[in-house]
């Protein structure tokens, strides 16, 4: 911990400003930006006055710079094609200034984004081709539900993220909710992937950016509706009629100047309320002791508030102020129920998230810029339910009893202090900085404090059609006929022996008690140094190194180099490049989680007592805890390795961008990645050959870093700009491996768990994204996503080897028939053939992730028309002035060195509709979610022993982390006014 506080104190000691020592040489920088706030290239800006008449264009952000001028007042012009010309005279430099020019669309005919229309490629590190920037056009096809908008955002960063998905920036912060897709000015997709300011993998990072306040007061305010009239039942529900579902979703957006040039202002708020369902889809047992399918919706009420203000402040010419503030309010009726969970499960659960965010930007002279940026983070988890009745939980066949997790919760306060440089000299530019951020944890759990019994599948004899056992004979049970016969012998009086037997009897028991709040804080810290070498017009080398570290582990040695090239091919100094050539090569470390710590303390057998017994021989009834303490029953316990090092990922890259006119551009990109000391879990204590390693049968679950993956990865991303058609997306080859997903079937052979990756192992998506006109005014904003299958595991559904985990894999016999495969091991599959559930010793098992879910197909469609009225240029994006003097240009330093274009004024216009540049403007929007109604199932149940083999068990989301819905199809109506 010292030395981790003692390498931020050194790294923040270098944040002096030195520069401001010196008296400060006049110079003029700023950005050039349209109506929406997205960056112009290569406009042209002249400036002339006291010293002789200079000229410059603007570069891939839009930025420019005079860098020494003299004193004394000048006239500044800027011109660009599309555009009218923008003026100001008497602009007095003595000092570095910064003047930011909003150009207004010439004429009032069509909306042009120049930046769009010129689809050029560059040598620069922040303009890869693999990148996706989304503005106006491209954030008009995407969802305005909070939930939907980051499955899609998911979804278009693709698989390099990790199982984990993308990890998602806002304003340079991480963590916390998305912010209200109205105050969105920008997104950024996997930019400068190698860029040592960035912890994680940059295929697979999502970079939001906020819009400040516009120049003069306007805003927007929306309502959205759905309901099960508009929707279509999933054909997953026996139902005939579909269950009740609503939707209403309120919004509401504010911006406008506070003191003129000085500070402006921005508000917005949401209110989301949902009926939502949950698809119960389970066999139970009725009185009788027949089983009994259950397929059903039931309803689970959903809300969701937003709140988020935000305020920009010039302080001087030289330093601006951004302050943000945002609450989120989430509460989910019903959780815990679905699937195999029935309703005595639910559970209520509400959190609170409430976000400060701080930055303040410094132009420390005509060469360098400082950055600082603070977050402070608190967010409440509650957990309300009634845990006083045992759970129960029949693998493969339903889940009843209590819903175990009771009133629990957590209280999280995060801080983040973030700090960067950037300093241009020549073709060099050079940017360090670090951050340190701290968690601070108080969890309390009575998770399992009523107790759980559970049972798998086993082997027992045939029974008579009066249920006696069958002498000589054996078969294959499931889980749920081994409770049947639990319960069936039980009600005959049988003792527990007699029960076993027969083929019954439970599987395991488990119940904690203790303390149930713990507390405990983590720390970790980032520092990082790059430069951007242009050492020609096309070429540029980027070369970098990062270097981590973090508290509650012994892991102090993660370095990180950085290292990529952008070669022009075909440009020169005179000549724009067509076609550049990318190679990179990143070390990327994650940071080992606050909840493995917290896991470990808990569940140490002193803080919790986390008893789980084998083949108990009580059911129903549990025992007491002080029984249990006194005669030493074994426990669950969780140990994190002391050894434990930070996961990492090895990646390396090699693409082309490549323009083939003045609209459109494709990139190829192949991908690598290797993945060394990953997290997994694992049972040391489990027995071997009958023999427990410590003596007792506890189980001790070790997390530990030594998992291992691969992957190779292919994308072709096309980009197409043409008046006002769009369209960007990609298409991903991708093939992957990794051996740490889940609990290995056999503890002592970690080399069998390799096998497809669930997440980098989909072959094959393609996914597109469109905007385009329609006759009358209407636009259409179609979204397309298309994948194959998701792997998944095939499991015997028993835990015959005593690890506590039904994780063991079956052998598969090759050329034995449906009617050959008899006996009491043996099962045969429809689509696999006949598997060996009980195989004998050194006989080969299938891998992990042997099966293969179906493809799915989805289509989204937004079909929106505006009605304009009122007077021109006030409504929608701003139309002039722009941002207070300062607030554009800060991000990413002077010149082309990587980072974003500065805050455009205004809300993006493709967010409402169509912008018209009138004063009032009226949208009315149908979309529609999966529009052709295709059926897209999730991934198949894969445990032999249920009766729901093979069968999904829920529709599949969109993308890789799509929440599943009762809903096939589902139709939103959305009326928005601006003003």
């Amino acid at each position: 911990m010292k030395r981790l506080w003692a390498l931020t104190a050194l790294f923040l000691s270098l944040f002096v400003e030195s520069w401001a020592q010196t008296a400060p040489t006049p110079n003029l920088r700023g950005t050039v930006t349209d109506p929406s706030g997205a960056s112009v290239p290569g406009a042209l800006v002249a400036l002339r006055g006291a010293g002789p008449e200079q000229h410059t264009t603007t570069d891939a952000a839009g930025n420019y710079a005079f860098t020494s001028l003299k004193p004394g007042k000048y006239l500044f012009r800027v011109a660009a094609k599309g555009f009218t010309a923008f003026e100001r005279q008497n602009v007095e430099i003595t000092r570095p200034t910064v003047l930011d020019a909003q150009l207004l669309i010439e004429g009032e005919k069509q909306v042009v984004n120049v930046a769009e229309e010129t689809n050029a490629v560059s040598a620069e590190a922040a303009d890869n081709g693999s990148a996706l920037v989304l503005k106006e056009k491209e954030l008009a096809a995407l969802s305005d539900d909070p939930d939907e908008l980051s499955e899609q955002l998911q979804a278009l960063a693709g698989p390099g993220g990790g199982p984990d998905g993308a990890q998602i920036y806002i304003d340079g912060f991480t963590g916390g909710n998305l912010p209200p897709k109205s105050s969105i000015r920008e997104v950024r997709i996997n930019s400068n992937p190698f860029a040592p300011e960035f912890d994680r993998p940059g295929f697979g990072r999502i970079e939001i950016l906020t819009r400040p306040g516009s120049d003069t007061l306007r805003g927007q305010v929306f309502i959205q509706y759905n309901k099960e009239a508009l929707n279509s039942r999933s054909p997953l529900l026996d139902q005939s009629t579909r269950p009740p579902y609503q939707q209403r979703f309120f919004g509401v957006n504010l911006s406008g100047p506070l003191k003129a040039q000085k500070a402006s202002f921005s508000f917005d708020a949401e209110h989301r309320t949902i009926d939502e369902n949950a698809f119960i889809l389970a066999t139970t047992l009725d009185n009788s002791l027949t089983p009994l399918s259950i397929n059903q919706a039931i309803l689970t009420p959903q809300t969701r508030t937003t709140l988020s203000p935000r305020l920009d402040y010039t302080i001087n010419a030289n330093n601006t102020l951004t302050v943000r503030y945002q609450n989120t309010s989430v509460g989910l009726d019903k959780e815990g129920v679905g699937a195999f969970s029935l309703a005595s499960t639910a559970y209520n659960e509400s959190t609170t998230e409430n976000t400060l965010q701080l930055t303040e930007t410094a132009v420390l002279g005509p060469h360098a810029i400082n950055e600082t940026r603070f977050q402070y983070m608190r967010t409440g988890l509650s957990n309300v339910t009634d845990n006083s009745t045992p759970a129960l939980i029949v693998q493969g066949a339903f889940q009843s009893g209590g819903a175990q997790i009771g009133n629990s919760g957590s209280l999280t306060n995060n801080w983040e202090l973030t700090n960067t440089s950037t300093y241009t000299k020549g073709a060099h530019t050079l940017k360090w900085g670090g951050r340190v951020r701290q968690s601070l944890l108080d969890d309390t759990s009575v998770n399992d404090f009523a107790g759980t019994f559970t049972f798998f599948g086993g082997i027992g004899p045939e029974l008579d059609a009066n249920n006696a056992a069958i002498t000589g004979t054996s078969e294959q049970l499931s889980a749920l006929e081994v409770y049947r016969r639990t319960r069936l012998f039980s009600q005959e009086g049988l003792s527990a022996a007699q029960i076993r037997a027969l083929g019954g009897g439970a599987s395991q028991f488990s119940i904690n008690a203790g303390t149930a709040t713990t507390s405990l804080n983590q720390s970790d810290t980032g520092v990082f140094v790059n430069d951007d070498w242009r050492a020609r017009p096309n070429l540029t080398f980027s070369y970098g190194l990062r270097y981590e570290a973090q508290t509650n582990i012994r892991d102090f040695g993660d370095v990180a180099p950085r290292l990529a090239v952008a070669w022009g091919i075909d440009g020169g100094r005179d000549k724009s490049a067509k076609t550049v050539l990318r190679a990179g090569f990143g070390t990327f470390y994650s940071r080992i989680a606050i909840t493995d710590s917290l896991n470990s303390l808990r569940y140490n057998g002193v803080t919790q007592q986390s008893y789980l017994i084998q083949n108990p021989d009580f059911f129903l009834t549990p025992p007491s805890l002080a029984s249990l303490e006194s005669s030493q029953q074994p426990q669950e316990l969780q140990i994190l390795y002391a050894g434990i090092q930070a996961p990492r990922v090895y990646q390396t890259s090699v693409g082309i961008d490549r323009q083939i006119n003045a609209h459109a551009r494709v990139n190829v990109t192949y991908t690598g990645s290797r993945g060394v000391h990953l997290e997994r879990s694992l049972n040391i204590n489990a027995p071997l050959k009958g023999v427990y390693p410590d003596g007792d049968s506890a189980i001790r679950l070790l997390t530990e870093s030594n998992g291992f993956s691969r992957s190779n990865m292919l994308f072709v991303s096309p980009n197409v700009s043409f008046k006002r058609i769009i369209l960007f997306g990609f298409y991903s080859l991708s093939y992957g491996e990794d051996d740490n997903e889940g609990q290995p079937a056999d503890p002592y052979n970690l080399k069998a768990e390799w096998g497809p990756s669930t997440y980098a192992d989909i072959r094959h998506r393609l996914l597109l994204g469109s905007n385009l006109p329609l006759p009358w005014k209407f636009t259409i904003s179609p979204f397309f996503l298309a994948q194959s299958g998701t792997p998944y595991n095939i499991t015997t559904g028993n835990d015959s080897n005593d690890t506590g985990f039904a994780e063991e894999r079956p052998a598969l016999m090759s050329g034995v028939s449906a009617a050959a495969c008899q006996g009491g091991e043996l099962v045969y599959a429809a689509g696999f053939g006949c598997f060996n559930l009980d195989p004998p010793a050194g006989a080969a098992t299938i891998g992990r992730n042997y099966g293969r879910g179906p493809a799915t197909v989805t289509l989204n469609l937004r079909l929106a028309r505006t009605w304009s009225f009122g007077g021109e240029g006030a409504s929608g994006p701003s139309q002039q002035g722009g941002p207070p003097p300062g607030m554009g240009g800060a991000r990413g330093g002077p010149g082309g060195g990587g980072g974003g274009p500065p805050p455009g004024g205004g809300p993006p216009p493709g967010a409402f509709g169509s912008a018209s540049g009138r004063k009032y403007n009226l949208t009315l929007s149908v979309s529609a979610r999966n529009a052709l109604n295709h059926p897209n199932y999730a991934a198949p149940n894969g445990d032999l022993s249920s009766p729901y083999f093979g069968e999904s068990l829920s529709l599949a989301g969109f993308g890789p982390f799509g929440s599943p819905t009762t809903y096939n199809r589902k139709i939103d109506l959305q009326l928005r006014f601006t003003f």
